[in-house]
């Protein structure tokens, strides 16, 4: 009997860890440019599974990471920076249920604060923000849990 019960609480702990283990995931931020090239470079890996409906959306052909981050989201309440020469995203994560995150997103262009929105970011489709035109391109702010 008491080597049953120790096999069960074994059990029981080792489905805990597991279930904590799994809690944790990775967010990826990044700020793209999007333009029209005439000879374009391949996507970055981080936006290729959503290639075709970023082209479709947006009516560029060429995606550039000029920033980016990666956040191991635990308690869904952490926050970090994406960043690049000129533009930051601020990603401030406020909470998390089943269908994903809590965010508050600030846009900066070196000090200046562009856009700040409170948003959801969902565990099963990236969410995609049009930013400021850039030049002949587009930023776009995009976060990915992966």
């Amino acid at each position: 009997m008491r080597s049953r019960f120790l096999l069960i609480t074994a059990i029981i702990a080792l489905g805990v860890s597991a279930a904590t283990a799994s809690a944790a995931e990775v967010v990826w931020s990044g700020l793209v440019i999007a333009q029209n090239a005439p000879d374009p470079q391949p996507v970055p890996a981080e936006l290729a599974r959503f290639e075709k409906t970023l082209k479709e959306l947006f009516g560029y052909n060429q995606f550039e990471v000029i920033g980016q981050s990666r956040k191991t989201l635990k308690t869904g309440q952490e926050d970090w920076l994406a960043s690049s020469k000129y533009f930051g995203l601020r990603v401030d994560a406020r909470g998390v249920n089943q269908a994903g995150y809590e965010v508050n997103l600030k846009l900066f262009q070196e000090k200046e604060l562009l856009l700040e929105t409170e948003t959801k970011l969902s565990k099963r489709s990236p969410l995609v923000i049009k930013g400021p035109q850039i030049g002949g391109g587009q930023l776009l702010l995009v976060l990915v849990v992966q």
